[in-house]
């Protein structure tokens, strides 16, 4: 089985519970105030949904599907739109890596490398965007 296909069965295993969502922003406004304030008048049900099927274009692009969706995310939150400081990324990541230690049952830190591997390539092209 392949980095892909281990994190794609990761992340399901992570979406089986809501709290998963949850606490990845709580890790991810936890680590910047910069983030933090960017989320005060969110609502917050739809950014994890936003969120869902964000991770999972980054996972299905990594499979081989057409890369729009990730360039149309770019295009959203580039320096024109939503601002999203390129350096954010990695806090992003590194908050989402975090979450899904806690939340997958199965996971090693080979995954958690995985994880990386998998998502890197997709988030470069979105920061790329700014």
């Amino acid at each position: 089985m392949n980095n892909t296909d281990l994190v794609f069965q990761s992340y399901g295993r992570c979406c089986n519970r809501d709290e998963f969502f949850v606490d990845f922003y709580d890790h991810f406004m936890s680590s910047s105030d910069a983030i933090k304030n960017r989320f005060v008048n969110t609502d917050m049900p739809a950014q994890r949904h936003l969120l869902r099927h964000g991770v999972l274009q980054l996972i299905l692009t990594s499979r081989g599907m057409s890369d729009r969706k990730l360039r149309a995310l770019g295009e959203s939150h580039n320096r024109s739109n939503f601002n999203i400081n390129p350096e954010w990324y990695s806090l992003w990541l590194d908050a989402l890596l975090k979450t899904v230690r806690l939340h997958d049952p199965e996971y090693t830190r080979e995954l958690g490398e995985a994880w990386r591997e998998v998502l890197t390539p997709g988030i470069d092209l979105i920061r790329g965007a700014y």
